[in-house]
């Protein structure tokens, strides 16, 4: 009976959320009890309990009740694969504790070979937003499943978007996990410089190095790009680690395929496993980082002066994170209050370097014309596909760069209806996080707004 019944529940849930989501959390769950007291369900691991608690509880709970089961707690078990112990939370209204109440701390750090990771870059302190949630799941199914999830897990995308603290955050969450593994992260240029010292001066040891660990990071992938012997010797060490089951995480500022003179053996295999896009965050995530790093300075900002950063800084989080320590820097040698009017003062000169005001009629036209279409076309009831994808492109940029309200958005392109602009939106959203071609389409347009 419990297993018909999950069987019902997550055949709702499948067709509610991403496959990337499913596949992660709840392939491998079980309901092992149901009554009207509680509801217990089996998750794969002791990470898994925040994600089920936080973003997936209220659902879970909904869809039992359209299947005729109410209760009053859900309890989430884990059984780890490394020990016989047994993790156990009931979740009910109750503000939820903190995840590292339920993972113990290695007291003393474990004798493993130097991994060069730098440990503020955690899972806990990365901020998610929608373009970036795939890779965070992701990141945090290697992390869970390291040599057996999406291996090798390939992320990019352009420079200080967050691809190096998603890589170091796998890293420190494994070691945390699981003390005594050997894991080794290095950019390609590090690979390539030992590589050619191994030859030059005839060291040994540069295959065992590279060969004998758990977990191969590799950073900053597209140096390697036209060193042929490297790309051979990076191929062997891929094959070893593989076939070992092995996880290899890799980072660069293209998708394989784009990185040139990348040779077609690399490619397929970086290609085994899943490749995805880290994007500029939105507004929101904007929002929240400078919020979150200006926290750890201690300063709690106004709203208006984070809307201020967020709406002129678009380029990448290292600009916008240059920007908040120059503000509050200065603010804190001047004993002033960082307001609007020092910020403005700080960094006049980003913003005169973009448009004072991006207009809905600039979105829709810059969309028309990088689809060729006319933009009369976009305006009207026409619903052919090849002027529905722009019409719904242009929407969601709408909603995303000018903020603008569902019914607005309907208005500015002639609809009645609000709900379609809710339609458009949400099905380039979903675009986004699965089709490459989409994302990298999305984010020219966005680019040219702001040329």
């Amino acid at each position: 009976m419990h297993d018909s019944l999950w069987q019902s529940v997550l055949g709702e849930i499948e067709v509610s959320i991403s496959h990337a989501n499913f596949t992660t959390w709840f392939q491998h769950t079980k309901l092992l009890d149901c009554s009207e007291e509680r509801v217990v369900i089996a998750v794969p691991n002791v990470f898994a309990i925040r994600q089920f608690e936080v973003k997936f509880n209220s659902q879970i709970k909904d869809v039992l009740a359209r299947n005729g089961v109410t209760t009053k707690k859900i309890s989430y078990i884990v059984k780890s694969t490394n020990s016989r112990k047994t993790v156990s939370r009931e979740v009910d209204d109750a503000p939820l504790p903190p995840v590292e109440q339920l993972i113990s701390q290695p007291t003393h750090p474990p004798s493993t070979p130097a991994t060069t990771l730098n440990t503020k870059y955690t899972f806990k302190n990365f901020i998610v937003g929608s373009s970036n949630d795939l890779a965070y799941t992701a990141c945090q199914a290697v992390a869970a499943y390291p040599g057996t999830k999406y291996n090798p897990l390939f992320l990019y995308g352009g420079v200080g978007l967050g691809k190096t603290h998603l890589l170091q955050a796998v890293g420190n969450q494994i070691l945390k996990e699981n003390p005594n593994s050997r894991i080794l992260y290095v950019s390609s240029e590090t690979f390539v410089s030992e590589f050619l010292d191994s030859i030059r001066f005839k060291k040994k040891g540069f295959s065992t190095k590279y060969r004998n660990i758990d977990v191969l990071i590799v950073d900053d992938m597209q140096f390697i790009a036209g060193k042929e012997k490297t790309q051979e010797e990076f191929f062997h060490t891929f094959n070893a680690l593989h076939q070992s089951n092995k996880q290899i995480v890799i980072g660069s500022d293209k998708p394989p395929r784009n990185i040139p003179t990348l040779t077609e053996r690399l490619k397929s295999r970086f290609e085994w496993g899943m490749t995805i896009d880290v994007q500029m965050p939105d507004f929101e995530t904007r929002s929240a980082i400078i919020q979150s790093k200006a926290a750890e300075s201690g300063v709690t900002l106004d709203k208006e002066v984070v809307e201020y950063l967020a709406n002129n800084i678009k380029t990448n989080i290292r600009e916008l994170e240059g920007a908040l320590n120059q503000i509050l820097a200065y603010a804190e040698m001047r004993s002033l209050t960082p307001d609007v009017a020092l910020a403005e003062g700080l960094i006049g000169s980003v913003r005169q370097s973009r448009p004072r005001h991006l207009t809905p009629k600039q979105v829709i036209d810059r969309t028309a014309r990088h689809f060729q279409v006319d933009i009369r076309d976009i305006f009207s009831q026409r619903r052919d596909k090849y002027i529905v994808l722009p019409r719904q492109v242009a929407m969601y940029l709408l909603r995303s760069e000018l903020h603008m309200s569902f019914p607005r958005i309907a208005h500015e392109l002639g609809r009645k209806d609000h709900t379609t602009a809710i339609h458009g939106v949400e099905k380039i959203e979903k675009s986004i996080k699965l089709d490459i071609a989409i994302r990298e389409q999305v984010s020219e347009i966005r680019d040219k707004l702001y040329v």
